[in-house]
């Protein structure tokens, strides 16, 4: 099975693909030529650059002069409305029929000049260096060149008729006329600036996005030379023109099989690194899925932001891939996958060094920032660091790329870093989902559960208060030692946690939560008393799946008393009947015995703590005789087989125990000098 999903992973990303060649060349401007001399291979044109053309489309824009409309019929509807309302105005005034004509006049004369010289509003769009601007006029489809020095507007308007009535000697001192005239000043030359932009539009068509012409077998560098802005451009239309070609002209198929290779070679290589050190994963199709989706998921969205063009791919999280892996599984599978996965986006991206070298360092540092997540702010902190990480790079490849000039750094390139940091915080509801969809268990699950206010936990301390003391005790002890050993301390703290919540059922039969003087054992058989015992293992088995615990915390229920017997009862019932014949496995745990190191760490911990309980004066020498001798039985018994525990560890294991227990006990040790 795992197999085909190797298989499947390869050709869906294949599939997704930018299908056309690579060039063959790397190079930044500033650096030296370090390939043989290139010559064209055949003629091409030499493209602008970025600023080249907004500097080209700047020269249009103010080239391109404003439209405006001159609407004829507003001079019209005003001089009509003007001669209504000022007969209307002068029946209600003293006068003769003469000076009546005079005002009559001078008012007509006055609008009449306005219109003819124009009323228009401003724009400031096009009042750049100066206040008047060029614009062309249209009147009746036919147009004209103007310069808004020679028009009104409505406050210029105003004035000039206000000194025009004030000129006319017959009507002087007359303030009814000046606002009579400026009711009936509108606007006549009106912005059109739908016609504006199409004539933008009509122009920036006829923009060249190129310069002059590079021909075929002429040298575009030589070996050895340093590549100038004018070579680099040269370099990068010859890149585009080549793959732009090859989308055409080239063998699709061929370029699918170069990358049918490429992707099975780094699936390979993962596959290899799982067999060789996390035998683990590899023999669980669950978590290989998992880890190919993560995989393929990352290459089909990079595939789709080449395909679509976006302007800049560092808007991708990539950083979210070594994230969700580290937390889900460890730091060294999380930093394999994360090198992987960027040597084949190096393939498609541009500028490949540069990309690779930010994203290799910025998955380094998200792995580095959360190799013990025990609180959920270090995913923030996490995306601090990484945001910090791209900073520092990117600021470093552009000094080197500008020659050492701060001024010339273009700060908004670093915009797409922000959002892609932001975009990685995704992970956090991505790990819960992919825990759901793969029954996984995360560390940030582990957080969750370890804390003591959880509904088990909370049950445990009111049922049986003195189990609940010794899981505790239990847990600091198994944290300690994994955390000197080398192993996952959240795990085995939270393990510790729940390994006995079997004993909920019969409390009381437990000698941590019997405080009456009364043991109910001795009312009983000594089968049914190991009975009752054993049963707390199987019974913890059934309140963790039905509390919906994760599989990993069940195991270490499973396996904290391994297969060992109840010597205490065994060798009771012997003494006591020893003619009877007895069935061992009625005083023997069901097992299995532990299977990793945290699990075998557990045992441990768990048998020497409380065997500490029964300690009538606990001192330095009491204490260490008592964890040797239960360590060494444990190892007699063989239970430590499977638990990947090395001498050293335990040697390790044996300190940690006997200084904490001293230390429970406040035992002081009595040095010689």
């Amino acid at each position: 099975m795992k197999y085909v999903m190797m298989v499947l992973c390869v050709v869906i990303v294949t599939l997704f693909l930018p299908k056309h060649a690579r060039f063959k060349y790397e190079y930044e401007k500033g650096k030296v030529w370090m390939n043989k001399d290139l010559v064209s291979p055949y003629s091409f044109a030499i493209e602008k650059t970025f600023e080249e053309i907004e500097n080209d489309k700047a020269d249009i824009y103010k080239s391109v002069l404003p439209v405006y409309q001159n609407e004829t019929e507003v001079a019209d509807n005003e001089l009509q409305a003007f001669l209504a309302d000022f007969e209307v105005r002068w029946e209600g005034a003293s006068g003769d029929d003469a000076l009546k004509t005079v005002y009559q006049q001078t008012g007509e004369k006055i609008l009449t000049a306005i219109y003819e010289r124009g009323v228009m509003a401003f724009n400031k769009k096009y009042q750049q260096a100066n206040t008047n601007y060029n614009f062309d006029l249209l009147t009746n489809n036919k147009a004209r060149q103007l310069n808004t020095a020679t028009v009104f507007t409505l406050e210029s308007a105003a004035r000039y008729a206000e000194e025009e009535v004030n000129k006319a000697v017959a009507v002087k001192n007359k303030p009814w006329l000046t606002k009579l005239i400026d009711d009936h000043i509108q606007q006549n030359y009106i912005y059109d600036e739908r016609l504006t932009l199409k004539v933008e539009e009509e122009a920036l068509k006829n923009l060249s996005p190129t310069r002059g012409m590079v021909q075929k077998g002429e040298l575009i560098v030589a070996n050895g030379s340093v590549i100038t802005q004018e070579v680099y451009q040269k370099l990068e239309s010859l890149k585009n023109t080549y793959e732009e070609d090859s989308k055409f002209g080239g063998n699709r198929k061929i370029i699918f099989f170069g990358q049918l290779l490429l992707g099975g070679l780094i699936v390979a290589l993962l596959m290899i690194f799982l067999r060789l050190f996390r035998r683990d994963i590899f023999e669980d199709n669950r978590k290989i899925s998992l880890i190919l989706v993560v995989i393929t998921i990352m290459l089909v969205s990079l595939s789709w932001a080449i395909n679509l063009k976006i302007p800049n791919l560092y808007y991708i999280p990539y950083c979210i891939v070594p994230i969700i892996i580290r937390i889900l599984f460890d730091t060294r599978l999380a930093l394999n996958i994360h090198l992987l996965v960027v040597l084949v986006a190096g393939f498609f991206v541009p500028n490949s060094f540069e990309f690779a070298f930010l994203q290799v360092t910025a998955g380094m540092v998200a792995i580095y920032s959360i190799k013990n997540l025990v609180k959920r702010e270090q995913l923030l902190i996490s995306a601090l660091f990484i945001l910090s990480n791209y900073f520092v790079a990117y600021l470093g490849i552009s000094l080197i790329r500008n020659n050492g000039s701060i001024a010339s750094l273009e700060w908004v390139n670093f915009v797409p870093f922000i959002f892609s940091v932001l975009l990685s915080l995704l992970a956090y509801p991505l790990i819960y989902a992919f825990e759901r969809v793969f029954g996984l268990t995360s560390e940030v699950t582990l957080m969750e559960i370890t804390n003591t206010n959880s509904k088990l936990l909370r049950e445990l301390s009111y049922k049986a208060p003195g189990t609940f003391q010794h899981s505790l005790q239990v847990a600091n002890l198994a944290e300690a030692a994994i955390f000197n050993v080398g192993g996952n301390t959240l795990l085995v703290r939270a393990g510790a946690l729940y390994h006995d919540i079997g004993k909920m059922e019969n409390p009381q039969y437990f000698i941590e939560n019997q405080n009456k003087g009364q043991n109910p054992h001795d009312s009983l058989s000594y089968e049914a008393s190991a009975q009752i015992i054993i049963r707390h293992v199987t019974k913890g088995v059934e309140l963790a799946r039905k509390n919906h615990l994760p599989e990993i915390i069940i195991d270490f229920i499973r396996t904290h008393h391994g297969n060992t017997r109840m010597d205490y009862f065994y060798q009771s019932f012997l003494k006591n009947f020893p003619e009877k014949f007895v069935d061992e496995n009625i005083f023997r745990y069901p097992g299995p015995i532990p299977f990793s190191k945290e699990t075998g760490v557990l045992m441990l911990a768990d048998s020497v703590e409380a065997a500490s309980r029964s300690l009538k004066e606990p001192d330095a020498k009491s204490i260490s005789n008592l964890v040797d001798r239960i360590i060494d039985y444990k190892l007699e018994q063989g239970q430590l087989n499977n638990s990947n525990i090395t001498l050293k560890d335990i040697a390790n294991i044996r300190t940690i125990f006997k200084n904490m227990l001293m230390s429970i006990y406040h035992v002081r040790i009595d040095y010689e000098i």
